[in-house]
């Protein structure tokens, strides 16, 4: 996927390497790509984390939450502990992640 290379002190690494620019790369990779239940828990931490990112900069591309709500929903035993990390909800939407709004839509559901 073309990914820089994490040095030694690098941790959290889907924070570390994520790009609002290329979270349709991404999702298209989660769903051509032949992964394993760890390659798919991962690259969803990466597609949320870019994701979150592009909301922050104004940059989410039409259509694309709707994919990831897709994958995030058909694959719901997967990502159940991605879902409610990024929910927050016991906190008030003003101190979450940009991208906390769209995430609570599957909980709400």
């Amino acid at each position: 996927m073309g990914l820089p290379d994490l040095d030694q002190y690098s941790q959290d690494w889907e924070y570390e390497v994520a790009n609002s620019s290329r979270v349709n790369e991404f999702v298209s990779f989660y769903e051509s790509a032949d992964l394993n239940q760890s390659e798919k828990f991962a690259l969803m931490s990466l597609i949320i984390s870019s994701f979150d990112d592009a909301v922050t900069e104004g940059k989410i591309q039409d259509g694309i939450w709707e994919k990831i709500k897709g994958h995030l929903i058909s694959d719901i035993d997967l990502h159940r502990k991605t879902i409610l990390y990024w929910s927050l909800v016991e906190e008030e939407v003003d101190d979450c992640f940009s991208s906390t709004p769209f995430i609570r839509e599957i909980i709400l559901d």
